[in-house]
């Protein structure tokens, strides 16, 4: 089984255990001089006891003074980080795991604020238009010194017992920028032709192949591909042509592998994938250059499955199957893989709570987290279970996300929960969050709680509201109510009792089918967006209001920008700035907050999707009669995903 997954591969003189690559990925958890931290040890090690074969590290600056991504991330760039890698490379190595660094500067795509306040270097002095950061182009001088910046990492790294390094050319950041005729403008020996575009990137390569010798193991990152059609540029940026040309010229130059990816911070959503982006969309482009050249290729394509892994590397397609966000979702999934172990895999859902906290950190108080594991990240606080619980019973009122979390840490403590549904089914919320058009992937997660919940052996009652006198008779230690929440239907506005008017639940839950109606969608948070999203797939015309300024707003940037591509071509009508007044007979009554103005809009149906208020039944009679009751999930704050699981998580773990 998976015998091509776990197959030794190959690159240069490193040989990996597996053909399973952990590829580079933010965490925002190095100390704030770029040293490598006792968080980063810990994150690493555990991936590697997960039985990674190959971890890429997040990128590493070369240039702590103008060119950090972050404040908290690895530097490559003095001596003296050179002990901290040597321990993060024994902390890989004692699970017989490969360890290679990813060398960068960000360019144009870095934060000027945190670059002492001045331009971001780059190619041209042209503005990434994503960031909108001051650029300035780099004088050839001033490109020899960060060529030579590189190099010098590069032989650090190898002091420092690293296995190899990545240098990363792709996603917009400095290298790839000189390498795309989007970014790199010059006229001079590094511009215009492809032969003058790559010559940075040659500099650097031919300059770590002399310094630290052929038989140090070389890789590069490209972006093979721009997808500058996906913002409206179909004739500009690299292609995927180009980059196979790339590719062939880094083989001639003695790199030894090629970690095949796309995009940049301009077309985000083909580099960091939103839910509707399939496993394997993107395999095309590393069949294209493992068809081009002999050496090993990584690719990169939402991988999650070790199925399909296995079928890609079979097939050709890729030597080795990467992929960042399915490891920090579930660091064991190597070891699950190999050991048979598919239904306890905790999928990666795209939810990209990742990169909005990763994004944010600096802003935030909020570091980078995943938004199923709650222990990424956060390894060495959570690095030992406590098995306590001593079969004592505890009573879980509700199986959404925060009871199902709930309840899988209390049995692992060796606590006895039961878990109380009031329907037929787990999930909570959780499934009707996974009806709207391409949100399928949350149905892996459903499908990991209750694979937990089985193995555990959990008893579950299902279609069953917990009296008083039910709780009694299993005498618990504890009671969890996870009860979760409602929508609001503010009784403020008038007719909102309305046979005509319904919320998101009465659409996503199946209990009411519309077809070929005229429908009106109150409220553009992500709910609202995706229920009028499927009523207009579903062949109804759909009006979308909002009383802010935006649509969507609050929404993280890329998801947003995921589901308004796909509604695009349905040609729902949104309007903002527009108040609710009242609701009669299917006739609602917006007032335009700009003009002051009554505008009037008969519909079929309603449905008001302006937000959830927590479920208060029966707590306050359980919270008097029993002495430890604990409030998590949406029934002590409705929230995200990540809200419930790490609600959920924590009440266990602290009980």
């Amino acid at each position: 089984m998976l015998t091509h997954l776990f197959s030794p591969g190959k690159i240069g003189t490193m040989v990996p255990k597996n053909r399973i690559v952990m590829t580079a990925m933010g965490n925002y958890l190095a100390n704030t001089d770029g040293s490598v931290s006792e968080k980063d040890l810990a994150f690493y090690g555990a991936r590697a006891k997960g039985g990674v074969g190959t971890i890429i590290t997040e990128c590493a600056s070369v240039d702590w003074e103008r060119g950090k991504g972050n404040t908290h991330q690895i530097s490559v760039s003095d001596d003296k980080h050179i002990p901290g890698l040597k321990r993060l490379a024994d902390e890989v190595h004692q699970y017989d795991g490969k360890i290679v660094v990813q060398i960068y500067h960000p360019g144009r795509q870095g934060i000027s604020v945190i670059n002492g306040n001045l331009p971001m270097m780059a190619p041209s002095a042209v503005e990434c238009p994503a960031v909108h950061q001051p650029a300035a182009a780099m004088t050839e001088e001033e490109i020899s010194e960060m060529a030579e910046k590189f190099i010098r990492a590069a032989v650090r790294l190898k002091k420092a017992g690293i296995d190899g390094v990545e240098v990363h050319a792709a996603h917009g950041y400095l290298v790839h920028e000189f390498l795309s005729p989007r970014a790199n403008k010059r006229t001079d020996q590094y511009g215009g032709s492809l032969e003058n575009r790559m010559r940075f990137l040659e500099e650097i390569v031919t300059g770590i192949r002399e310094q630290c010798g052929k038989e140090y193991p070389l890789l590069v990152r490209l972006s093979v591909e721009e997808f500058a059609d996906t913002v409206g540029h179909p004739e500009d940026g690299l292609k995927l042509p180009e980059g196979v040309e790339i590719a062939k010229r880094l083989e001639e130059l003695g790199v030894d592998a090629i970690d095949v990816s796309s995009g940049t911070y301009e077309t985000m959503n083909t580099a960091w994938e939103p839910a509707s982006f399939e496993q394997g969309w993107k395999v095309r482009l590393s069949e294209a250059v493992k068809k081009a050249v002999k050496i090993p290729v990584i690719g990169v394509a939402v991988i999650r499955d070790p199925e399909f892994a296995d079928q890609v590397i079979a097939e050709g397609k890729m030597d080795f199957a990467g992929s960042a966000r399915q490891h920090f979702a579930d660091a064991e999934w190597s070891n699950k893989a190999k050991e048979g172990r598919f239904d306890e895999i905790r999928k990666c859902i795209s939810c990209l709570y990742c990169m909005e906290t990763l994004m944010g950190a600096d802003q935030s108080p909020t570091p980078c987290q995943c938004g199923i594991n709650i222990e990424a990240g956060r390894e060495l606080e959570f690095s030992s279970l406590k098995e306590d619980g001593e079969g004592r019973t505890v009573a879980v009122i509700g199986a959404g996300p925060a009871g199902l979390e709930a309840a899988r840490i209390l049995a692992m403590r060796k606590f006895k929960p039961v878990i109380f549904e009031k329907s037929d089914r787990i999930g909570g919320q959780l499934y009707f969050a996974s009806q709207p058009p391409n949100k399928g992937k949350i149905t892996w997660l459903i499908d990991y709680l209750k694979g937990q919940i089985e193995k555990l052996a959990i008893e579950v009652r299902l279609n069953t509201v917990p009296t008083l006198e039910a709780l009694k008779e299993l005498n618990p230690y504890a009671v969890f109510v996870a009860q979760g929440s409602s929508p609001v239907i503010p009784r403020s506005i008038p007719g909102s009792d309305g046979a005509e008017v319904l919320t998101p639940i009465d659409i996503l839950s199946g209990k009411i089918k519309l077809e070929n109606k005229k429908v009106g969608v109150v409220g553009s948070g992500m709910t609202g967006i995706e229920v009028a999203h499927l009523l207009a797939e579903e062949g109804n015309e759909v009006s979308l209001f909002e009383m802010g300024d935006q649509i969507g707003s609050g929404i993280f940037f890329q998801n947003l920008i995921d589901v308004m591509t796909h509604m695009g071509p349905l040609h729902v009508p949104m309007y903002t700035k527009y108040r609710l007044m009242g609701l009669d007979n299917g006739k609602a009554s917006f007032e335009a907050l700009e003009t002051g103005e009554r505008k009037e809009f008969m519909f079929d149906y309603v449905i008001l999707s302006l937000g959830t208020a927590s479920n208060k039944d029966f707590i306050e009679e359980i919270q008097s009669t029993f002495k430890m009751v604990k409030i998590l999930g949406d029934a002590a704050k409705p929230g995200r995903i990540r809200d419930a699981m790490e609600s959920g998580y924590l009440t266990a773990y602290n009980l």
